[in-house]
């Protein structure tokens, strides 16, 4: 047996043996008649015609305000493409398990057999009330635009497809981070994002606001530089259609000085590297195998600032650092939306982190010896515990001060203290 087999059984069995990786426990005693007549009926009829009254006590009496929905179709699985709901749900349950184990949040994962924008959007909006918020999941583009803006725009709890914004807030983290390092001012640089689909919009989208000038922002898919007057392009291509005469991904890269790859390997070359400003920044974050080798990148010229997908390298850009901490801050205040302010709160926060000392934590966890923020970690460790209290609390006080929280946190050291009591449990 090969080492790749042997893993993919170990895998298996991980998986098997019980089957799959979630389970439900009570959090209450029941192991009395009383305390069953507490729980279910008669007691129950009391907490229920409290939520009648006042819909919000159902935030008091029940799991909502620790509750997340992990819902996809599995239309566009990370590395796997468009497998269907019932394959997806491995990956389902494991963001779930990583929303419980991080951040203390409970999750169930919900698999929808519906690739309809309108069928889909029906079934979540039909089973809202159960959650405190939802997470979308691998849902292909341009579907998934519309979902999220429809959910949002009709449910009044916090909705992110993680697909776009995580990987939006993390690569900000990462960027201001790598402009910080080059000595260049985020206004001035020239970016190139290969990729058009949910990721590379809504990273565009963030860069944008936080202060990337549109007319420096060029971005690619399969056919090329995304030009103004190119035929065909949907509304999503045709708000970052550029005024530009290049019309190739190594056109559009002589002088530029950050690359984006949310697309497929083995699309950048050593050459085009070679053709950026200098110090480039390049972030080649196909998966399993990005847009250039890890290798061949840093061999391309040594002023590069590089991060890849991938575990096994520095700088891995990876959407734990932000989902389960940005799901909690919002949570936690009963928040009424995710937006633009909370990404940016948490996006600025994960940037600050990577410039503290590492803790023993850390270090112990990733078997290295010495790391500081350097051209090797621009954005902090997915493992770092420190990033559950600082980034949901950034969340949080974000969320209160653009006027979307309905539960305002008044002492935020006690919410710090029981913050790291969850992360404890």
């Amino acid at each position: 047996m090969t080492k790749r087999e042997e893993f993919e059984e170990e895998v298996l069995e991980y998986h098997r043996n019980p089957s799959g990786k979630l389970k439900v426990e009570p959090s209450k005693p029941y192991n009395s008649q009383y305390y069953l007549s507490l729980a279910y009926t008669p007691g129950v009829a009391v907490p229920c015609l409290k939520i009648a009254e006042r819909p919000e006590d159902v935030y008091r009496y029940t799991t909502k305000g620790n509750l997340v929905a992990v819902v996809s179709n599995g239309t566009a699985v990370l590395g796997l493409g468009n497998i269907g709901p019932l394959a997806s749900k491995p990956v389902m349950e494991g963001k779930a398990m990583l929303f419980k184990v991080l951040a203390g949040v409970d999750a169930f994962d919900i698999e929808v057999d519906a690739t309809d924008p309108d069928r889909f959007v029906e079934a979540v909006k039909a089973i809202a009330p159960t959650f405190g918020g939802i997470n979308l999941e691998d849902i292909k583009a341009p579907e998934c635009f519309e979902i999220e803006r429809r959910l949002k725009e009709e449910l009044q709890i916090p909705i992110m497809h993680d697909d776009q914004h995580g990987t939006a807030i993390i690569t900000s983290a990462a960027l201001l981070n790598a402009l910080e390092l080059a000595g260049k001012r985020i206004e001035d640089i020239r970016v190139v994002i290969n990729g058009a689909g949910a990721a590379a919009t809504a990273c565009a989208n963030l860069y944008l606001e936080l202060g990337v000038r549109k007319e420096h922002l060029v971005m690619c898919d399969s056919k090329g530089v995304i030009y103004a007057s190119r035929p065909g392009l949907t509304p999503e291509k045709r708000r970052f259609a550029s005024d530009t005469e290049a019309r190739t991904l190594a056109e559009a890269l002589v002088g530029a000085d950050m690359f984006l790859g949310v697309s497929k390997a083995d699309v950048l070359k050593p050459d085009m590297i070679r053709s950026m400003a200098a110090d480039p920044i390049v972030f080649a974050l196909a998966n399993p195998n990005p847009e250039i080798t890890y290798e061949a990148a840093m061999d391309s010229r040594p002023d590069i600032i590089l991060a890849t997908g991938r575990s096994d390298y520095p700088n891995q850009v990876n959407n734990v650092a932000g989902f389960p901490y940005i799901f909690r801050g919002a949570l936690d205040v009963w928040a009424t939306t995710i937006n633009e302010e909370m990404k940016l709160a948490a996006a600025y926060e994960i940037a600050a982190l990577a410039k503290e000392p590492v803790t023993d934590e850390v270090r112990r966890a990733y078997n290295v010896e010495e790391l500081s923020f350097s051209r090797q970690y621009i954005i902090p460790k997915p493992l770092d515990g420190r990033l559950m209290t600082r980034v949901s609390a950034a969340v949080a006080r974000a969320a209160m001060e653009s006027g979307v929280a309905r539960k305002p946190i008044e002492d935020w050291e006690s919410y710090a203290n029981r913050l790291q009591t969850i992360r404890g449990k």
